[in-house]
């Protein structure tokens, strides 16, 4: 069984509350309440508005203070609400790395919704692309295994698809990933991107609100410079036929981005469903992915 990694680091509801009465204690007798549990971060709600973000990794902890430094640039640019930090805080009470209070939205994560619901948000979902991925300063982070050249990923690609028992269709990937390698490499400057964007990271407003649409883009620990095309990625890990030409038709993006963008869904989609066995959302994430890519084409 493939399981997500473990963490380095026990985090419970008492040490999230020594941890905040050291440091923000105008929040520490609020209700807490486990959330989220993922392969790099737990969060605990905090109150009604609030939520703590905490590493469970030691090689995830640089990624919450990149988090601290940039995210509140790309809240300023865009249109849909991002939990940029409230509160940055530091090592204290046995905990090694540092931690964030960020907003609490309301909403439901894309996964629980079905695809063709999912497409309703396709425009606004390029806007917010849009908005973000803009020229990213000298000094910004660059991610080892996002926005960068495909290449650099294949072997990780080519070791997952050897597992034939769980991807019976490993050849016409294989025929796939190669295909992407040869796409123009990204020639422009490093460009801002989310870096993990699939339908675990996209919430939408409850049905019942006016107005419906998205609600929040969460989750922005993959953050970097580079190439944008892993974001564009979502396409495939988010839509089906009908919402992906919708979201394709509003990007605008250049043929070479999108078969860039089709290789890095096969990077996700590849790493979702070789590691998370004990996560049926992200699982299902990865197997719909694939069902995509085998069944769609790049577009122009």
């Amino acid at each position: 069984m493939a399981l997500m990694p473990g963490a380095d680091v026990e985090i419970t509801a008492g040490l999230v509350r020594r941890l905040l009465g050291a440091q923000l204690p105008s929040l520490a007798g609020e209700p807490l309440k486990l959330v989220a549990n993922g392969w790099d971060n737990a969060v605990y709600r905090l109150g009604s508005a609030s939520a703590v973000r905490l590493p469970r990794r030691e090689a995830a902890a640089h990624l919450l203070v990149h988090e601290q430094r940039w995210l509140p640039g790309y809240a300023r640019r865009s249109p849909v609400p991002v939990p940029a930090p409230v509160f940055a805080g530091r090592p204290a009470a046995g905990y090694p790395w540092h931690w964030s209070v960020v907003p609490w939205f309301d909403g439901v994560p894309a996964t629980r919704m079905p695809a063709a619901e999912r497409g309703h948000a396709a425009e606004e979902l390029a806007a917010f692309l849009s908005a973000i991925h803009v020229r990213a300063p000298a000094d910004a982070p660059v991610n080892p295994v996002r926005g960068v050249p495909l290449a650099a990923r294949s072997a990780a690609v080519l070791e997952r698809l050897a597992d034939t028992s769980r991807y019976p269709e490993a050849g016409r990937l294989r025929t796939l990933w190669t295909q992407a390698l040869t796409a123009p490499p990204h020639a422009g400057p490093p460009l801002w991107f989310h870096g993990d964007l699939h339908p675990a990271n996209i919430l939408f407003r409850d049905a019942r609100s006016r107005p419906s649409g998205l609600a929040a883009v969460i989750d922005f620990g993959d953050l970097g410079a580079g190439d944008p095309a892993v974001d564009l990625a979502v396409a495939w890990l988010m839509f089906d036929d009908a919402g992906r030409q919708r979201f394709m038709a509003a990007c605008g993006a250049a043929r070479a981005e999108w078969e860039r963008a089709k290789g890095w869904a096969l990077v996700l989609a590849t790493a979702m469903l070789s590691n998370s066995d004990d996560n049926p959302d992200m699982l299902e994430t990865g197997r719909f992915g694939l069902r995509q890519l085998l069944g769609g084409e790049p577009g122009t």
